[in-house]
C-alpha cells in the first residue's frame, strides 16, 4: 500500500455492520485495508499489523447499541502506541461521543453517512503526520545526548540510560548509579555533571579506597590543630565540589557511623569541618555509585535506610557489557585505536580476535576490555592483533539466551544484533557494514533508520 511512494502500514477498519465495512473498505480502495468487527478481533490485528491509521465504529458488540465497548477499544490502542491515528465514525446525532473520543486522543471524527472522498484525505493527511512523528523519533535517537560524555555505545539500553541522565541533569535530585564494577559509573556520573551545566568541579572519592580513620576528613575537611599533624586547615571534597558535583564511589562501603552525619548533611547541606565549631553552606549535586546490593546490606544493618532513601531519589541501573548489544567490540576498536595512537603504530583485528570479543562475557566489564586491548596493542607482532593477544580463544557458539517468541520482536532483535556486530567490526563504516551484512548501502541506511541505531556514538 501507499499513500505517497512508501510502504506503510495497512488501515485497520473497524466496524460491526459487515455491509457498511465493505462498503467503506470499497470506498478506500487506495489504501491496503484489514477489517475487523469487534473489539477482540481488532486487537489482534492491530498486535499482528501494527497499523499507523485505524477507523472505527464506537458501537461495537456486544455494546452495539452503545458506546462501552468502543471507547474502551480506543483506551487499550491509545496504550498500546500513543501515535496511532484513530478516526472515529458516529453517528449523525452523536457529536457529543465523538468529541469525547477526541479529547481521550482520537485522531478525528466523521459523522455517518460520511463523504468518502473526505475521509480518505483524512486518512492520507493521518499516515503523513504518523510518518513525521516516526521520522522525528528515528532523528532525536540518532542525536548524540550531551550526557554520554566519554560513553561509547550503541546499545539501544545504554542509549536510553544516557537520555534519562541527560533529562534529570538539570535537577538537583540526587542520583544512585548501580552496576557491577567496570561498567562505566563515574563515565555516567562525568556526563551527568557535564550536561547540568554546574559550574563547579566534578569531584569524586571512592569510599572503600581511604581507611575509615581518615575518610572522615577526607569528606569533611579538618581545621588546623584538629588532630595529631594537622598542622593547617584542609578542606575537604564536600566543599571543594561547592558549585559542582560530588560523587560518592562505592557508597556501600561508607563506615556506619560516617551515614550519619552524610545524612545530615543531605538535609541541611552544611558542613563541620573536623574540629571545627562553624558550619558552613555547601551547594553541590551528588551523585553515588556502588555494585553492592544496598537493600541487602539494609537487612544487616550495614547500611542506614534513611540514608538509601535520601541518595536514591533516582536510581539508574546499568547493564554489564555482556548484556549490550554489540558494544564490546565498539569499545575494543576504539580502545585500539587509541593505543595504537600512543604507540606510532597501525593495527586492526584479526577475524578471530574480533569473533572471540564478540563470544566473550567480559565479568569484569569495560575496565577488562581495556586493559585487555592495551596488553594486546603491546603483544601484538605485525599489524593484526589476535584473539591470542587479547588473552582470548577462539570459540564457535551461540550464547544461549532465549529468544523472543513474537516474530515481529524476534526480527527486530536479530537484525538489530546483526547489524550492531556488522557495524562494530566495520569501525563504523556504513559500506563496509553493507557489504558484511550482504546488503546494499541505502537498504542498510534504511534498516538502520528503522531500529534507531546511529551510525556511530562517541562522546
Amino acid at each position: 500500500m501507499s499513500t505517497n511512494g512508501t510502504d506503510l502500514p495497512p488501515l485497520i477498519i473497524v466496524e460491526d455492520d459487515l455491509a457498511l465495512q465493505k462498503q467503506i473498505k470499497w470506498s478506500l480502495d487506495q489504501f491496503e485495508c484489514v477489517t475487523a468487527s469487534d473489539r477482540e478481533s481488532a486487537l489482534a490485528a492491530y498486535r499482528r499489523h501494527r497499523p499507523a491509521v485505524v477507523t472505527m465504529d464506537l458501537g461495537l458488540p456486544p455494546d452495539a447499541d452503545g458506546t462501552s465497548e468502543g471507547f474502551r477499544l480506543l483506551g487499550q490502542l491509545l496504550e498500546q502506541d500513543a501515535d496511532l491515528k484513530i478516526i472515529v465514525l458516529t453517528g449523525q446525532n452523536d457529536r457529543a461521543n465523538a468529541l469525547r473520543a477526541v479529547a481521550q486522543g482520537a485522531y478525528d471524527f466523521f459523522a455517518k453517512p460520511f463523504e468518502p472522498e473526505l475521509l480518505a484525505l483524512t486518512i492520507d493527511r493521518a499516515y503523513r503526520v504518523w510518518e513525521l512523528q516516526r521520522e522525528n523519533r528515528r532523528l532525536q535517537a540518532l542525536q548524540p545526548s550531551d550526557a554520554l560524555g566519554g560513553l561509547i555505545t550503541r546499545d539501544p539500553e545504554m542509549l536510553k540510560i544516557s537520555r534519562l541522565v541527560e533529562r534529570v541533569a538539570g535537577a538537583d535530585a540526587t542520583v544512585m548509579l548501580l552496576g557491577e564494577s567496570g561498567t562505566g559509573k563515574e563515565v555516567l556520573a562525568q556526563g551527568l555533571h557535564q550536561a547540568s551545566k554546574r559550574s563547579g568541579r566534578f569531584v569524586a572519592i571512592n569510599c572503600a579506597a581511604i581507611p575509615e580513620a581518615l575518610l572522615e576528613s577526607e569528606l569533611f575537611g579538618y581545621e588546623k590543630g584538629a588532630f595529631t599533624g594537622a598542622a593547617k586547615t584542609t578542606v575537604g571534597k564536600i566543599e571543594t565540589a561547592h558549585g559542582g558535583t560530588l560523587m560518592l564511589d562505592e557508597i556501600g562501603d561508607l563506615p556506619h557511623p560516617l551515614q550519619a552525619k552524610l545524612l545530615r548533611f543531605l538535609q541541611e547541606r552544611r558542613i563541620e569541618r573536623v574540629g571545627g565549631r562553624q558550619e558552613i553552606a555547601v551547594d553541590v549535586r551528588v551523585v553515588c555509585a556502588t555494585h553492592q546490593d544496598l537493600q541487602a546490606l539494609i537487612k544487616a544493618q550495614r547500611f542506614r535506610e534513611d540514608l538509601y532513601y535520601r541518595l536514591a531519589e533516582i536510581v539508574v541501573e546499568i547493564p554489564p557489557l555482556r548484556a549490550r548489544q554489540g558494544d564490546a567490540l565498539l569499545l575494543a576498536q576504539a580502545f585500539l585505536k587509541r593505543f595504537a595512537q600512543e604507540q606510532r603504530r597501525t593495527l586492526v583485528f584479526s577475524e578471530d580476535a574480533m569473533a572471540a570479543i564478540e563470544r566473550h562475557d567480559w565479568p569484569g566489564n569495560v575496565r577488562q576490555l581495556l586493559s585487555a586491548v592495551k596488553r594486546a596493542v603491546i603483544m601484538a607482532d605485525g599489524n593484526r592483533v589476535t584473539a591470542a593477544d587479547v588473552g582470548l580463544q577462539p570459540a564457535d557458539g551461540d550464547d544461549g539466551a532465549a529468544a523472543p517468541l513474537d516474530l515481529r520482536s524476534a526480527r527486530e532483535a536479530a537484525e538489530r544484533k546483526a547489524i550492531a556486530a556488522a557495524l562494530a567490526r566495520a569501525a563504523g563504516n556504513v559500506a563496509k557494514a553493507a557489504e558484511l551484512l550482504g546488503v546494499s548501502r541505502p537498504t542498510l541506511y534504511d534498516l538502520m533508520g528503522r531500529l534507531s541505531i546511529r551510525q556511530q556514538v562517541e562522546g
